[in-house]
């Protein structure tokens, strides 16, 4: 899940961002796609914890017992798809990623959009880890990638 990351660190109060990512590369089941856990979300954000051992940086995670719980339940999907391919999930879905274990790229593009009115209220993070800027999202016309390709 990201919403411990952004509640714990930077102090999001609710679990309302959406995660919209694009494939830059060709995703397959052998270069580290995301798992997910269909309808993990419905459960609310789980109990998390800080890791410290087992991953390279310091991460919120959700315990294995509650993801063995969770995916024993709802089963797991991997994301795979073409590049160009995009996918948008909630910030409680439990979600992560195995190592890439092939001689393939995975690049996502990924971009976290939340409401103004659930704005960080601590920005102990530097900017690159999460943005601030708080300039709403503005919905540009159905066509406006049309001209584009010309």
């Amino acid at each position: 899940q990201d919403f411990p990351t952004h509640h714990a660190e930077d102090g999001v109060p609710e679990p309302l961002a959406l995660n919209l990512h694009v494939f830059l590369d060709d995703v397959t089941q052998f270069n580290g796609p995301l798992y997910f856990i269909p309808g993990s979300h419905a459960r609310g954000p789980a109990p998390p914890r800080l890791d410290t051992e087992t991953t390279s940086y310091p991460l919120w995670v959700v315990d294995t017992a509650v993801v063995a719980e969770l995916a024993k339940a709802r089963g797991l999907v991997a994301a795979t798809g073409a590049a160009g391919t995009g996918m948008i999930f909630g910030d409680t879905m439990v979600h992560g990623s195995p190592p890439n274990m092939s001689p393939s790229d995975r690049c996502i593009f990924s971009l976290i959009l939340n409401p103004v009115a659930n704005a960080a209220t601590r920005q102990a993070r530097p900017d690159h880890k999460h943005h601030r800027d708080r300039t709403p999202v503005v919905p540009l016309a159905d066509d406006c990638l049309l001209g584009a390709a010309a």
